[in-house]
């Protein structure tokens, strides 16, 4: 308890082997803010999914939708994005795979360009951090 006030941390796993592994979350809510860290279009198996950077940021944007609603949370709530992608020419599709969520919602959103990722076959890695409000 600190400041008389008590604030609630909660773990989610995604199931990713390396979470338990490593020990890590996927995504962490403290309070009315939720936390997702670095992902990838890594498959349970290990495989990656996508061969294009647009197909992968749209399965990460997807997997964040349903993080978010298990700690319910929504898009709107979304406030900073940022995206590592392992060449800037992927800008376009990583944009075009966010439009869809975020475009209305308007958050921060950040991408760099980072000369490689867990996987030679990986494009882009993607955080994201949100805030509930009551307007939901």
């Amino acid at each position: 308890m600190k400041g008389g006030t008590q604030v609630k941390r909660i773990n989610f796993s995604s199931g990713a082997p390396l979470e338990e592994l490593v020990g890590y979350s996927r995504m962490v809510k403290v309070g009315e803010h939720i936390y997702i860290g670095g992902t990838t279009a890594v498959l349970p198996d290990g495989t990656v999914h996508g061969d294009t950077a647009l197909e992968q940021a749209d399965y990460i944007f997807r997997k964040f939708i349903n993080l978010l609603n298990e700690a319910g949370a929504n898009p709107s709530d979304v406030i900073k994005i940022k995206a590592y992608v392992t060449d800037m020419s992927f800008a376009k599709e990583v944009g075009e795979a966010y439009s869809p969520y975020f475009k209305d919602v308007r958050p921060l959103f950040t991408m760099v360009e980072t000369p490689k990722l867990n996987r030679p076959s990986q494009m882009v890695e993607i955080e994201l951090e949100a805030f509930i409000t009551d307007e939901n």
